[in-house]
């Protein structure tokens, strides 16, 4: 599956390089207008707030950005930290330096405005703006004066000649137009050095009403276009008899260089009160221009932040995404190269890799399937053996179990599956003999071994036939072992009273036939010969028959007793209890004349078994009459019989225990003490210890003899428990049975 480009990088570069033009031309407006009182009046607030509306604009893609990004950190998506560093770094770079450009503009600009307005300046162009009024002043009043000695001469003319002395008088004041007005403000005379101008320049309203108050006028007007004149205004009174008051109006002109500069200086001075009034404004709007700017700039710079962070970033949370996948499980992803640099490089490299890796994992499936066929093959193999079969790896961890080594071991090793093998025994105490034959063996680092081992389990006694094979594997690692195992106990049994049963009947045969004419031939001397002998021959003839009887008598019992140890059992497996059968032993030999004490210590809270009454009581009795033969003659002599009950490994079991005080055994016969003709005593045949444990072996139990610490011989025998709720159907039992009358079935 190829993954499609996914566009990460927010509005395009065309609509924000449009935005970020217009709010160029703007702001271009905006500090051309307050270089203008006029335009900054009309156009700042305009220009203002469409650069404050641009800004939100920038702003809220910037912060519409960073939420964008928080969302993609709390969900820990791929690329986020990797685009938040980014972002940071861009910014870093771009915000100080601009910072600091800002920092010192603003206090250059604050500088700069400052000194545009030092009081030297203002002083000096107060000081011009003074000496031009003075010089004007100065030359107005010249004017007025000489008006006034004019208006003087006007007043002595006759009415007749007043045009006539009115030129005279212009000619010689230099003035460039004389005019007499009336008190109604018509014009009287006029006298004008300028011939095309025909209508003079007629004084305002405002200079007239001046004028009706009995004052003079002086200033500076202009007149059309003729540029600045000194306009003096002097009431004439008539000497005539009529004392009529007229006023004459002198025009005299101003010099262009003198208008050009007090037209400059006045013009300045206007400037300077202008900005002198808009200075504060003026370092607003510079301060905020300025600000606007720096603003621009660094939300510019985060959204170009934030855009280059996305398109760097983007192939890496895509790499991110598919290795996640590929993480999965999902070997299809796919990337688009983008670019032929070191990114699309490494795009490249992981879609070969994904491809690669897909190709290994449909072989490694094909692989699976042939190895799931084979172990399928392999258990139903395992599962048809009469063998137990374990396998452990190299760690001697469990692997593999067949259902007859469940069965013969009782564990259910579905909870053991990859433990290893010494941590069963933590439960299963029993099994302890065949784990430690195993690790010897491992110990040993023998690759292949033998050995027959004796477990007291759920299934009661068991012999095992152990077989181990190492594991071959490649290298140097170290290889598991194949253990594969018989329950060999019922077959030796068999094979033993087999064997036993055969010497014994040839023994039988050949022993017990000649036994009996023995016996009548001595029987018949005696009858003969012993009446008629004398004293003498006939005592030494009575005891050598007697002898020959009583030898007789005892092997013929050795042969019955060896002939009974080899007969096949017939036992009768019944719930009995343990306890009653050894109370109603020890009652007959408390009961005789012993000089022996025998004492019962049966502690068994439940002493519950399967058994045969006959047989458990043939076994009390050889045991019993073992210790009273073994404690013969001591004083003392004392014969310990307890029980107790016990549990070992998840198996319930009851534990016999026969001792006595006597001698007990010697180091030399503890090991072969239960074979048939081992015996420490003067007399017997050796077959009672032997028949007691055919008898434990018969009930599945395991026996045992040892020297007691307190000195005697002590018989310690374990017969398995039945416990709550296990009764003759239980089929733990039942194999024990099953496999018990396959094994009496041999003899």
């Amino acid at each position: 599956m190829v993954i499609g480009p996914v566009n990460r990088t927010g509005p395009g570069m065309v609509p924000m390089l449009g935005l970020f033009a217009l709010l160029l031309v703007s702001l271009s407006y905006m500090s051309d207008a307050t270089h203008n009182s006029e335009r900054f009046g009309q156009m700042y607030s305009w220009l203002l707030l469409v650069n404050a509306a641009a800004l939100v604009v920038l702003g809220a893609l910037v912060v519409a950005n960073i939420i964008w990004l928080i969302g993609r950190q709390r969900k820990k998506a791929p690329g986020a930290m990797l685009t938040t560093r980014l972002v940071a770094m861009f910014v870093i770079l771009a915000v100080v330096p601009v910072s600091v450009v800002y920092y010192f503009s603003l206090q250059f600009l604050q500088r700069g405005i400052d000194s545009w307005f030092d009081v030297r300046i203002e002083q000096g162009l107060d000081d011009a703006l003074v000496l031009s009024r003075a010089a004007l002043d100065v030359r107005l009043r010249d004017v007025l004066e000489q008006t006034g000695h004019m208006a003087e001469e006007l007043s002595e003319s006759p009415y007749a000649t007043i045009a006539l002395d009115l030129y005279d008088l212009r000619v010689r004041s230099g003035a460039s137009e004389l005019t007499l007005f009336d008190n109604d403000g018509r014009t009287i005379a006029s006298s004008s050095a300028d011939l095309t101008d025909i209508v003079p320049s007629q004084p305002t309203s405002e200079m007239l009403l001046i004028m009706r108050k009995g004052q003079h006028y002086i200033g500076l007007d202009p007149v059309g276009e003729s540029g600045l004149y000194a306009r003096a205004l002097i009431p004439v009174m008539s000497l005539r008899q009529d004392n009529e008051v007229f006023t004459l109006q002198a025009l005299y002109p101003v010099s262009e260089r003198f208008s050009a500069l007090a037209d400059g200086v006045q013009t300045a001075y206007t400037r300077y009160k202008e900005l002198a009034y808009l200075r504060t404004p003026l370092k607003f709007s510079y301060t905020l221009t300025l600000s606007i700017v720096l603003v621009l700039s660094v939300l510019a710079a985060i959204w170009a932040a934030f855009h280059s962070a996305r398109r760097l970033a983007a192939p890496i949370s895509d790499l991110a995404e598919a290795t996640h996948a590929v993480a999965e499980g999902d070997y299809s992803k796919r990337l688009p190269v983008a670019s032929e640099d070191e990114l699309g490089f490494l795009v490249r490299s992981f879609n070969d890799m994904t491809r690669r890796l897909e190709k290994a994992r449909d072989q490694a499936h094909r692989g699976q399937q042939q190895i799931e066929g084979q172990r399928a093959y392999l258990e139903a193999v395992l599962a048809s053996l009469s063998s137990g079969v374990i396998s452990l790896d190299a760690d001697m961890a469990v692997r593999a179990v067949n259902r007859t080594a469940r069965e013969s071991l009782g564990v259910d090793f579905k909870g053991y599956m990859g433990k290893a093998l010494p941590a069963i025994v933590e439960e299963h105490a029993y099994l302890k003999p065949f784990v430690e034959v195993i690790l010897r063996h491992r110990r040993n680092k023998e690759k292949t071994w033998q050995e027959e081992v004796s477990l007291f389990g759920a299934n009661g006694r068991q012999v095992l036939m152990c077989r181990g094979t190492a594991l071959q594997v490649h290298g140097k690692r170290r290889g598991g072992q194949a253990i594969v195992f018989d329950d060999v106990t019922a077959l030796i049994q068999a094979e033993r009273d087999a064997a036993w049963g055969e010497v014994a009947r040839r023994l039988a045969h050949e022993i017990k036939n000649p036994l009996t004419p023995i016996q009548l031939s001595a029987e018949r001397l005696r009858r003969r010969y012993l009446g008629d002998m004398d004293k003498e021959d006939s005592e030494f003839l009575d005891r050598a028959t007697h002898t020959i009887v009583n030898q007789v008598e005892a092997m013929k019992k050795m042969v019955n007793a060896f002939s009974e140890y080899a007969r096949a059992p017939n036992i009768s497996l019944e719930l009995i209890d343990l306890n009653a059968i050894i109370k109603e032993v020890m009652d007959l030999y408390s009961s005789s004349d012993l000089n022996t004490k025998i004492v019962k210590q049966l502690n068994a809270d439940s002493a519950h078994i399967e058994g045969d009454a006959g047989r458990l009581r043939q076994l009390l009795h050889n045991l019993v009459k073992n210790g009273l033969e073994a404690v013969n003659g001591i004083a003392g002599a004392r014969i310990n019989v307890a029980t107790r009950t016990m549990q070992t490994g998840g198996v319930s079991y009851i534990e016999l225990c026969v001792s006595d005080n006597g001698p007990g055994f010697e180091p030399g016969v503890l090991d072969s003490v239960f074979e048939p003709y081992i015996s420490t005593k003067a007399k017997g045949s050796g077959l009672g210890l032997a028949i007691v444990k055919k008898i434990v072996e018969e009930h599945g139990g395991i026996i045992t003899a040892e020297n007691a610490q307190s000195g005697g011989a002590l018989i310690r025998i374990r017969l398995q428990l039945l416990t709550e709720g296990l009764g003759v159907d239980d089929p733990v039992r039942n194999a024990s049975s099953e496999k018990l009358s396959s094994g009496n079935g041999g003899l």
